[in-house]
């Protein structure tokens, strides 16, 4: 069995659809029950779901021959996978954000509030930018409007949670979307079987 780990949420929903519409279908998978795992004995598939921020570790360790995971996931842990496609779904930005008419005092600290703090340091990092990483889970817009953090640094896709809390976009810090990744020993030795599985995506990537 080729074994792959997909996203739980509407994510994985989008990105199994890729899979079934590029000939990898696992019908079992549709069915409405709380399963983790599917098989297609005959196509030698198994996929499951799992928490979006841990596909990434299945791959790593190999629990899993491939994956998906966001480029966030990727760029923040930095997992010694191999990243193969970019599949051009579950497109957002890692972005700088602050309250209207924020203007960095460069005397200052910046304080940052973000749970992607890797990707927050190494972008204040190579702009010789001092800061304080503030690390929340949850609710980050609050950060800077109770004064918790001058800025937050987050994922945007609509930018209507911003709007609604009186934030705005200061700088995009890097484009993010859904990637494919393997193991780095499964892609050794099973590299065929993930190479057709590869191709198929690629074109379905591109529609």
């Amino acid at each position: 069995m080729l074994n792959i780990a997909l996203p739980k949420g509407r994510l994985g929903e989008k990105v199994y659809a890729m899979f079934a519409r590029a000939g990898f279908e696992c019908p079992a998978i549709l069915e409405d029950n709380r399963r983790l795992y599917f098989e297609n004995e005959a196509l030698g598939l198994r996929y499951f779901w799992v928490k979006p921020s841990d596909v990434a570790i299945y791959v790593e360790r190999g629990a899993a021959d491939i994956g998906v995971a966001g480029k966030d996931i990727l760029l923040e842990y930095a997992p010694e996978v191999y990243e193969l496609l970019d599949l051009g779904v579950g497109k957002c930005r890692m972005c700088v954000a602050a309250p209207k008419g924020y203007h960095d005092d460069m005397r200052k600290t910046l304080r940052v509030a973000t749970k992607f703090s890797h990707i927050a340091s190494d972008y204040y990092a190579s702009l010789g930018r001092d800061i304080d990483i503030i690390p929340l889970n949850g609710s980050i817009e609050l950060a800077p409007i109770l004064g918790l953090s001058d800025v937050i640094v987050d994922l945007v896709e609509t930018g209507t949670t911003l709007r609604e809390n009186d934030l705005a976009v200061v700088e995009t810090i890097v484009p993010i979307s859904a990637r494919l990744i393997a193991n780095k020993a499964s892609y050794a030795f099973r590299n065929e079987a993930i190479g057709t599985v590869v191709r198929g995506l690629a074109e379905e990537a591109q529609i």
